[in-house]
């Protein structure tokens, strides 16, 4: 990490005065450098496996998707520099912090209102097209299924053709984990190593999923209602559906989640989903 501060400060043409860890991400390290000009940006390193493998890419992919939204409204980062060998990523620091117990009517219909911005950008180079995150080696009902039956009809329904759709630009892991509050007004929207194009329900149900599991079906579904409401796009059960199993652990991999109450609410969400498929 010494060495990739020294780039930063080289990228910045100010030297690191002072750092200090950012939490909450999966797939990387990630400081906020203050430099000697008084600026402070924000260094990613894509540092844990399985990302770590696809570090050149997932990186790209992030510069490259900030420095295409910049005018859009989009409040993203601001891509500095990319060191794409390394998996490092510098860019502006948004102002606000990350708040996942934000589930009340007016923070889930500006979250909702988020959400329907980034999907009405129409970037000069489209994104790569959406990979399903719920690959068949994922299809084995839990050891902790209240409803194994309910997991059967999953696997069932994603082996089958998905619904067409409009090609959309989607943030891919949308959710409160990866937005930024100043008060009640949403001042950022970070982690764009997922950039995708693919249908406007997938990024709708990835946030539904983890409003679902980490508060509970009511804030998934008035987040849902708020977007309809907003775009006239209607639920897509299927999508929903993907998007739950795709929080199944790969083989031999450690669970997303593990408490009882976030395993049985997942299961919940994905029986309401089924229901709307």
């Amino acid at each position: 990490m010494t060495d990739l501060v020294l780039w930063a400060a080289h990228q910045v043409g100010a030297a690191v005065v002072a750092e200090r860890p950012l939490v909450g991400g999966l797939t990387s390290s990630m400081r906020v450098l203050s430099h000697a000009d008084g600026t402070e940006t924000v260094l990613r390193v894509i540092d844990r496996e399985p990302w770590l493998t696809h570090r050149a890419a997932l990186a790209t992919r992030e510069h490259e998707t900030q420095l295409g939204l910049v005018g859009s409204g989009v409040p993203a980062p601001r891509s500095l520099a990319l060191d794409a060998r390394a998996g490092a990523h510098l860019m502006t620091l948004l102002p606000g912090v990350a708040d996942a117990s934000r589930t009340g009517a007016e923070s889930l219909r500006a979250l909702a209102a988020t959400l329907a911005s980034i999907h009405e950008v129409r970037p000069a180079a489209w994104p790569r097209g959406y990979q399903s995150w719920a690959w068949e080696a994922k299809h084995v009902v839990p050891s902790w299924a209240q409803r194994p039956g309910a997991w059967s009809a999953a696997f069932k329904l994603l082996r089958g053709e998905p619904p067409s759709h409009e090609p959309t630009f989607l943030h891919r892991d949308f959710g409160p984990h990866n937005v930024l509050w100043t008060g009640t007004s949403v001042t950022g929207v970070v982690d764009w190593v997922e950039t995708s194009t693919g249908p406007a329900w997938l990024d709708v149900a990835h946030a539904g999923t983890n409003l679902a599991v980490r508060a509970d079906l009511a804030a998934a579904d008035a987040f849902s209602a708020a977007y309809t409401a907003l775009t006239g796009r209607p639920a897509v059960g299927y999508w929903e559906v993907m998007d739950v199993v795709g929080f199944l652990p790969p083989p031999g991999r450690p669970a997303f989640f593990t408490a009882p109450a976030e395993l049985r609410r997942l299961e919940e969400r994905l029986v309401a989903a089924l229901a709307r498929a």
